[in-house]
């Protein structure tokens, strides 16, 4: 539904920050279905571990929060001009839970959905998995803002 270049057209994230690769299905102001694809090339895993790499937890938190940030911003009824003009701050993490490490080769899935949105208020149930398995969850709240 939306590649990577039209994901940098909503987030202002790059590499190698950027954590979402695609977005595979979207239902604004619902919820959003996202993956990024997890290489040993990631610069996170010169030290995480070297000969045991395991995905840090933040990144996968990151990776949640990026897709909740897209589905935010695609919610909020904003033009594209006025998006250009927005960002998304996160302003909690609760209840994250790691459930199964996330090593090099593995296909992340995020599963994204709206618990509650109010105008430039969201917040998200969030969940990551790798071939269906849970991997991560939790709960993100986030503020769109003015750049």
């Amino acid at each position: 539904m939306l590649d990577v270049i039209a994901i940098q057209e909503i987030l202002p994230h790059r590499y190698p920050f950027l954590l979402v690769d695609r977005v595979t299905s979207m239902t604004e102001g619902e919820e959003i279905v996202a993956y990024k694809n997890v290489s040993i090339s990631e610069p996170v895993f010169q030290g995480h571990f070297p000969g045991h790499p395991i995905y840090p937890g933040v990144m996968i938190l990151e990776g949640m929060a990026q897709a909740g940030g897209i589905l935010a911003l695609k919610s909020a009824g904003l033009s594209n001009e006025e998006l250009k003009n927005k960002v998304i701050y996160f302003m909690s993490i609760d209840r994250a839970k790691f459930r199964n490490p996330v090593k090099p080769g593995d296909k992340l899935e995020y599963r994204i959905s709206v618990i509650k949105l109010r105008k430039n208020l969201i917040v998200l149930d969030g969940k990551a998995y790798i071939d269906g398995t849970l991997a991560c969850e939790a709960e993100l709240k986030a503020m769109i803002m003015d750049k």
